[in-house]
């Protein structure tokens, strides 16, 4: 089965009109391998440009003025030359993408994608694929950057087999695990981080203060509800829409389809599901005892936090090689059960075929890389931060147009520094303590950092999967470029930050606990 024909002819409204104009600006930028060498040299220059100016703003992080390091002087070119390659290869996305792709792969070929999806989608109703999608994207954050390699790529695989749009359901998918970032299911490692940053921030106006790592908990998971109803309105009602007049171009011979299961294949899948069970359960068992290994130690989890949770914990920092072998182990079995796989060199031409398809993005990877550090070493994004930062606190507003100014400030700073630690450790430092001064406490100014940082997520090409995502959608529609990406997700972040920023709004004003230990307001202690 495969998605209509694109219907050139149906009338397109304003919103798909500004999208189109959209989509063709960033269709014309540079590749992203040369867009992202272009904004190396900027940062380059520019550094150079700023390097001997003295600036008022402290830096948080040292508690001195905050400083634009000149990448052109020859201590700074040396160094950026001779961390090139440590650079590249110690790239987090990199190793993250090419580990899981590997066991993605071997299932890929073998069939066991393929079948396990048709079985699925053969008892699933198609008005519920896209909040099955992204609630899917959400409940990856507990495997950290996950969705991306693994939720993102199914999610065109299950609207394009289902005879919907891939790139649809790419962005259903891209919409949930990074729009949702800090919506949540499960706590994850980014709750215990935050709210130590958080804690560090408070502690410079109040040294009594403490932070719980699941102080946003309550308000993240009923933003889980929230994000799946923006998601699944968008991307049924505007998203899709407009893809009727594009083509899906792709490789035929590489599209899923949604053909019946045949005898082999129901053995298969049988035999891979049973292996998968056994290897899950044997997983589990190691994980319950109090000294399993996949635990953290006693002196790295903070009071209320979960050994196995924590970003220290040995579990936390294998889900990438847990995830290869989760999809090994079952794409193998269902291979060899199945037929597909005669020999071991099936499994290896799997992994192979899976690299193949990885060239570009690993090029990509390459600049993106080189990029970040220079960015990063430079100082210009915690310049921007902090003076963003202080700008907003001399404005004086009152304190709910002072969150709503913090969140449309983290949006924006979001497209320039990936990292939300970073972010907050530069953001929060200033405007943690200011909003104590006003009463507000600090559960609540995390809580407003966290929107502005999820729901701008989608639309930065300087995010380091972005480059990946683009890759994903070029394999149905080949003209797909960073423009396309951000015109797909450009209604997501613009409804998000509205519909998400008046939800955390009204949550505080009916006083719903925001989580577990957390108030709305600071009473300093005596």
């Amino acid at each position: 089965m495969t998605p209509a024909t694109p219907d050139t002819a149906a009338p397109r409204g304003f919103v798909a009109r500004s999208l189109d104009v959209v989509e063709r600006v960033g269709n014309k930028l540079p590749d992203p391998a040369v867009l992202f060498l272009l904004l190396m040299l900027a940062v380059w220059v520019v550094s150079w440009a700023l390097s001997g100016i003295t600036f008022e703003a402290i830096d948080p992080r040292n508690g001195s003025p905050i400083v634009v390091n000149n990448l052109l002087s020859g201590a700074s070119f040396t160094a950026f030359m001779s961390q090139m390659v440590p650079t590249f290869v110690s790239f987090p996305p990199l190793g993250v993408v090419l580990v899981a792709m590997l066991g993605l792969g071997v299932a890929e070929h073998t069939g066991f994608i393929s079948a396990s999806l048709r079985s699925a989608l053969a008892v699933t109703p198609k008005w519920l694929l896209t909040p099955a999608v992204i609630f899917v994207g959400i409940f990856s954050h507990i495997a950290v950057d996950a969705g991306y390699v693994l939720v993102i790529p199914l999610g065109g695989v299950i609207f394009y087999a289902a005879g919907r749009h891939p790139l649809a359901g790419i962005a259903a998918a891209f919409a949930g695990v990074s729009g949702g970032f800090s919506a949540t299911v499960l706590p994850s490692s980014l709750d215990p981080l935050l709210s130590g940053l958080s804690q560090a921030a408070a502690q410079l106006t109040d040294p009594t203060v403490l932070v719980s790592p699941l102080n946003n908990y309550f308000f993240t998971t009923s933003s889980t509800v929230l994000i799946v109803l923006v998601g699944w309105f968008l991307t049924d009602r505007v998203i899709e829409p407009r893809l009727r007049s594009m083509a899906v171009d792709g490789d035929p011979a590489q599209m899923p389809a949604l053909d019946p299961l045949t005898a082999a294949e129901r053995r298969g899948l049988l035999m891979a599901v049973l292996a998968m069970a056994a290897t899950a359960a044997l997983f589990a068992l190691s994980l319950f005892p109090e000294a399993s290994p996949w635990r953290a130690p006693a002196a790295d989890v903070p009071e209320g936090g979960n050994s196995l949770l924590v970003a220290t914990a040995p579990l936390m920092r294998s889900i990438v090689p847990l995830i290869f072998i989760f999809f090994l182990v079952p794409g193998v079995v269902y291979g060899v059960a199945a037929g597909t796989v005669k020999t071991h060199r099936d499994v290896v031409q799997g992994m192979a075929k899976a690299m193949s398809g990885m060239g570009y993005y690993i090029v990509m990877a390459f600049f993106c890389a080189q990029f970040i550090y220079a960015f990063g070493q430079s100082n210009l994004g915690a310049l921007l931060a902090i003076e963003g930062a202080t700008g907003l606190r001399a404005l004086g507003m009152p304190i709910q147009l002072t969150l709503v100014g913090m969140i449309l400030l983290t949006a924006c700073v979001n497209l320039l520094i990936g990292s939300a630690s970073a972010k907050w450790a530069l953001i929060g430092a200033i405007m943690v303590p200011m909003l104590m001064e006003l009463g507000v406490s600090p559960d609540l100014t995390q809580a407003a950092y966290r929107v502005g940082d999820s729901s701008s997520n989608i639309i930065t090409p300087l995010m380091p999967y972005f480059p990946l995502i683009v890759v994903f959608c070029q394999r149905y529609v080949k003209s797909s470029g960073i423009g396309t990406l951000i015109a797909l997700m450009l209604p997501y972040t613009v409804t998000l930050l509205v519909v998400w920023t008046a939800y955390l709004l009204g949550y505080w004003a009916l006083g719903i606990p925001l989580g577990v230990g957390a108030s709305y307001e600071y009473v300093p202690a005596g």
